[in-house]
């Protein structure tokens, strides 16, 4: 074996132990998480740390669903986490076709505009929203989310798409335009069936952005009935002590929809991801 082959080896089994070491980090405090949600309260805490519940229940899981009326909150997650994902997939992709497909005057000033959001921290935020909230009669109500975790997700969505509508042949266009297909018609029925990979690209960052986001919807939700899951978490930390048990299982609970989404559209995941960040 020449010393290139040795060399190369080497540097395979380098980065391999590399990925190894970064996938152990990465995933132990979750294994932590799953395990100390099927231990008892007594046990949670014991040294050193078991990764192998003994003994092993299900009681932090029954008692996360039923208690705080928790599966309230869940549902109501449920239905902002959709609703956003929904309208601001429908949105960003309307404008990131026109911004790639149509030429009028300022186009690239209005999206580099845009792209300002993405410059923006989240929290420097919150206090303009709420009073555009409290103006518009949003506060303390699932609408007032939704709104605002739309308009927190389009520079995003935008940016990404706009790219993939980009590389898109021209001739398809102008094939339906003599066909006599207005700019609806080919958005729908041309850019969006070819635009599958970056679609699930937004559909999961928006998702995952609206599912989990805990400052705006503590800032504004006052009613128990409106409150969303990560509020539900929150409420499960006492003030002298914390049932862990019961917080990493209602944390569980809340990851499973997310993993469920990612799931369903990683076959485009990569693609999307890639084509919307160099292309355009």
């Amino acid at each position: 074996m020449s010393r290139r082959q040795q060399g190369a080896r080497a540097l395979t089994a380098l980065r391999v132990a590399a990925l190894i070491a970064g996938a152990t980090v990465m995933t132990t405090p979750f294994l932590y998480m799953l395990s100390t949600s099927f231990k008892p309260q007594a046990f949670v805490l014991t040294t050193p740390p078991q990764f192998i519940p003994d003994p092993f229940t299900w009681g932090n899981y029954a008692q996360a669903w039923t208690t705080q009326d928790f599966a309230r909150y869940a549902a109501n997650s449920v239905i902002v986490a959709v609703v956003s994902t929904a309208l601001s997939v429908l949105i960003s992709s309307m404008m990131a076709y026109g911004f790639a497909r149509f030429e009028f005057r300022g186009r690239e000033v209005l999206f580099r505009v845009l792209l300002i959001g993405l410059m923006v921290p989240a929290m420097m935020l919150i206090i303009p929203q709420f009073v555009l909230a409290k103006y518009f009669n949003l506060l303390d109500s699932l609408a007032g989310l939704i709104v605002f975790y739309v308009a927190g997700s389009l520079a995003l969505n935008v940016f990404l798409l706009r790219g993939f509508f980009a590389a898109l042949p021209g001739e398809l266009d102008q094939a339906m335009q003599i066909d006599g297909a207005n700019a609806w018609t080919r958005y729908w029925r041309l850019a969006i069936p070819l635009a599958r990979p970056a679609l699930a690209t937004a559909t999961i960052f928006t998702f995952l952005a609206s599912w989990d986001e805990f400052a705006w919807a503590l800032t504004i939700i006052n009613n128990p009935d409106n409150r969303t899951l990560p509020i539900a978490i929150q409420l499960f930390q006492g003030q002298n002590a914390t049932q862990w048990g019961l917080v990493f299982a209602a944390s569980v609970i809340a990851i499973v929809p997310v993993i469920v989404v990612y799931l369903v559209f990683q076959r485009h995941f990569v693609q999307g991801l890639t084509s919307g960040a160099v292309k355009g």
